[in-house]
């Protein structure tokens, strides 16, 4: 989520971080092993922006340069609103720079989809304004949602040398067909820096703090790539009060959920201290919160499921490896520093190795039955820096 004239060094350092420095003080579960299992690993479908798909040779089904002006971007974490699957970009290459904003009405993933990005009136990507913070480089949207009626996202600022994302904010959108949104309020300084978040019904599942309505649970990370993950809770109706939120603090002797007002109380959902960029479902087919993530031991594309957002969660199981799964040398570039094996890079890039992250489900295209289902997501690949739609098959292990 930094762009090209960034220097890589920063983005594989925080791939490479101290296990040292980081304790497991406060795991309240064990992973368990998983009764979903990956029956097909993941595939691309398309590559969702630019003019140019460089590993098939050909334009791409969007065109985002010719007719948004938008080069190229990443990230590309969809959430639902009204009739309309919104996607929120990162760093943007283009004459506005910034963040993008894109829509589609598109209902099968399966040949690509045809994406709106909000413009000008010239036709030219608006990007994403949030007055009052701060929104350069390493400084993005990562959710977004849709309550009483509102367009919500959630964005990352106080980016520094030392920290790669140092607060997350809650903006609510002032129209949905432009670009602008008002702050409301500092979401997380902590341990909800990244996030994501899955809205229910709350009368079709049990144990939550409330049982009326709707409610957002809230899954977070702290410390860029170095940290576990966390749950939170807000009734959706509440959404404008950060006091509503209430985190979680572990299970207690029945295995019930405990909840706290306080964040310093949150305690881990696992022990994987590698979480930056994360995104979770809840799939209605085989019944399963679905968490994926990029990490490092196992590396690729990491997967877990839960019965509940509390656990127990799964341990962790590679969806995609880029070099077994058909990614370097096919459509993410291998450093030719390295060996000289393909062409898929960026102008003047050949030395830059491509990366695997941002893995952002579109929950509501999943597909399946009771025993298996289809999952699509967003995968960005840093070299080429894009956004790339890919489907992984998942089943019940009995």
């Amino acid at each position: 989520m930094i762009r090209k004239h960034f220097s890589i060094f920063f983005l594989f350092a925080s791939f490479i971080i101290s296990i040292h420095d980081i304790t497991d003080n406060t795991k309240v579960e064990d992973s368990q092993s998983p009764d979903v299992i990956v029956a097909s690993r993941a595939v691309k479908i398309c590559q969702l922006v630019g003019d140019f798909d460089h590993q098939k040779q050909q334009p791409t089904q969007n065109l985002t340069n010719t007719r948004y002006k938008l080069e190229s971007t990443d990230l590309g974490v969809p959430f639902k609103h009204k009739d309309r699957i919104y996607i929120l970009f990162g760093d943007t290459n283009g004459p506005k720079k910034g963040d993008a904003i894109a829509y589609t009405t598109d209902k099968n993933p399966e040949d690509g989809l045809d994406l709106i990005f909000l413009h000008d009136k010239e036709g030219v990507y608006a990007p994403i304004n949030i007055p009052g913070i701060s929104q350069k480089d390493f400084e993005v949207p990562m959710e977004g949602v849709s309550a009483n009626g509102k367009m919500y996202i959630y964005h990352t600022t106080d980016h520094t040398e030392k920290v790669s994302m140092g607060r997350s904010v809650v903006a609510v959108s002032n129209n949905e067909d432009e670009s602008d949104f008002t702050y409301l309020y500092d979401f997380s300084k902590k341990y909800f820096i990244n996030i994501s978040i899955v809205k229910i019904n709350l009368s079709d599942f049990k144990n939550f703090p409330e049982n009326k309505g709707e409610g957002l649970v809230i899954f977070g990370s702290g410390i860029y790539r170095q940290s576990d993950v966390y749950l939170a809770f807000q009734p959706a109706d509440k959404i404008e009060s950060k006091e509503s939120i209430l985190y979680f603090t572990g299970v207690d002797t029945s295995g019930m959920p405990i909840w706290s007002k306080n964040e310093d109380d949150c305690k881990t959902l696992f022990h994987h201290p590698c979480v930056g960029e994360l995104s979770v479902s809840y799939n209605k087919f085989i019944k399963k919160w679905i968490m994926l993530y990029n990490g490092n031991k196992p590396s690729g594309i990491i997967l877990r499921t839960a019965d509940n957002p509390w656990g127990k969660w799964s341990e962790a199981q590679v969806v995609f490896d880029p070099w077994k799964d058909k990614g370097y040398g096919h459509f993410m570039h291998i450093s030719w520093e390295s060996k000289k094996v393909d062409k898929v890079t960026d102008p003047t890039r050949e030395n830059v190795w491509g990366s695997a992250y941002g893995p952002y489900q579109f929950e509501d295209f999943a597909t399946g039955n009771k025993k298996s289902t289809t999952i699509y997501f967003t995968l960005s690949t840093w070299n080429p820096y894009t956004v790339i739609l890919m489907k992984t098959i998942l089943k019940l292990r009995n």
